[in-house]
């Protein structure tokens, strides 16, 4: 029996705080032993809300792909790459554009939410509208079975079935409609209470440094009431839920990290001005990350009317 296939990913807009471990990447490890894993540092994703400043992208791809490998993913059962070492994603991207209705992105859920809590970016490009088509493209030109999200990415899988329902009504049966699968904590609170997120500068990194994580900790609100006073609400404390969710977390990934980090360096080569895979690492990856998008790509285009000839057309 074929096994399964998944994909999942995550934006290089900083470092990885304790909603990454604990929502995603613990889960992403258990995942391995019983999937095709597809995992990727979508840096084009990146670009949706950081389009103004772009110049630590490189950076946090690196330090994103060390927490990986600390956390406990192993390239040698997993596929790890970049996505814009792919250029297949962004070809199906276009031309999903191309069939799907806009009420169908500007009905997202995640898209209404950040436009009105995130004040530091402006919002009102088709890039952040597309977010979501986008993630369609990742996860389909792979043929992906099911995608590992939390319940605020839910809706963003539903939409990927209906464009694959869409295409496949326009073109013939082309894309498998994937499956959702929650992980077990789907949302963490952050340090003031909302969904922890980058975005919304309420994060803990998975590996801050000490100083800056106790004054973060110890800035959160706690209760108020004396401790002979009964708090039948106790378990709504963001502490308490931050401690319940994260402390056998942290003992799990905290141990190997100095080990990962060593090999990690060896592998991925950081060297200034800005960090790099070596050449022969990068080419492999490509390598290994495209040979699904490429054997999609074909029928894609076909189907489309848009096969490139075998030899270009003289105009």
């Amino acid at each position: 029996m074929k096994t399964p296939r998944i994909l999942s990913g995550m934006r290089p807009t900083g470092k990885l705080h304790l909603g990454h471990l604990v929502g995603a990447l613990e889960n992403w490890v258990r995942l391995q032993n019983e999937y095709e894993c597809f995992y990727c540092v979508v840096d084009w994703h990146a670009l949706t809300t950081h389009y103004d400043d772009t110049s630590r992208i490189r950076e946090y791809i690196v330090d994103n792909a060390i927490d990986w490998l600390a956390a406990g993913l192993d390239p040698q059962r997993s596929t790890l790459f970049i996505q814009s070492h792919v250029m297949e994603h962004a070809e199906l991207h276009l031309l999903f554009s191309m069939i799907v209705p806009l009420p169908w992105l500007e009905r997202v859920p995640t898209y209404k939410e950040q436009m009105s809590e995130i004040k530091d970016h402006d919002l009102n490009t088709y890039g952040f509208l597309g977010y979501p088509l986008l993630q369609s493209a990742d996860i389909l030109i792979y043929k992906a079975n099911a995608v590992p999200v939390g319940a605020d990415q839910v809706a963003h899988i539903e939409l990927t079935r209906e464009i694959a329902r869409r295409f496949n009504h326009f073109y013939d049966e082309v894309f498998p409609e994937p499956q959702t699968l929650l992980t077990e904590v789907p949302k963490l609170p952050g340090t003031d209470g909302r969904k922890m997120s980058k975005s919304y500068g309420n994060t803990i990194e998975i590996f801050g440094e000490e100083k800056a994580t106790r004054k973060k900790i110890m800035s959160l609100v706690m209760d108020s009431r004396t401790p002979q006073e009964p708090k039948p609400d106790a378990d709504k404390n963001i502490a308490i839920q931050l401690l319940k969710l994260v402390a056998p977390a942290a003992c799990h990934g905290a141990t190997d990290y100095g080990a990962a980090m060593e090999w990690a360096r060896d592998v991925l080569a950081k060297s200034p001005p800005g960090p790099r895979l070596p050449r022969r690492v990068r080419r492999r990856r490509r390598r290994r990350a495209a040979a699904h998008p490429r054997r999609s790509r074909s029928p894609v285009r076909r189907r489309c009317g848009t096969r490139a000839p075998s030899r270009p057309t003289r105009i």
